[in-house]
């Protein structure tokens, strides 16, 4: 494998930690939003990720990454409040608010962020080591 299919492993990850941090911002943005039907609520969203590893057998493409499947929105039921004189409250005076766990989130999003910064880490390590190894020529 290639020395210089690291960068592109770890800019995988990179871009996969990266979509995984702005969907923890839309949901925590949109916590507190309130619907009037259980339809139009906002509905937390996630990330699947898959790990790719390409053949091992053929030396020019070996190496892996990581692939964005796509985005998940929750299956959970959006939380009802009674709240009658609420002026989003629907003929039975309830509102909607989004299934989005914040704690669940703020974990999520220290778990992303430091996924990322152990990527920069693996760039920066091998982009040192590769500079060193081209010292050693000299």
């Amino acid at each position: 494998m290639s020395s210089l299919n690291i960068f592109g492993i770890a800019g995988s990850g990179m871009n996969a930690q990266s979509l995984r941090l702005n969907l923890v911002a839309s949901n925590i943005s949109n916590a507190n939003t309130v619907s009037s039907s259980e339809g139009d609520v906002y509905k937390s969203r996630q990330p699947v990720f898959a790990a790719e590893l390409k053949n091992m057998l053929d030396k020019r493409h070996a190496g892996s990454k990581v692939n964005v499947l796509g985005v998940l929105e929750s299956k959970a039921p959006p939380v009802m409040e009674y709240e009658p004189n609420h002026p989003m409250a629907d003929k039975n005076g309830y509102i909607f608010k989004p299934n989005v766990n914040t704690v669940e989130e703020m974990a999520n999003m220290m778990s992303a962020s430091r996924s990322y910064q152990n990527n920069v880490e693996v760039l920066n390590t091998a982009k040192q080591l590769i500079l060193q190894t081209l010292k050693m020529g000299q």
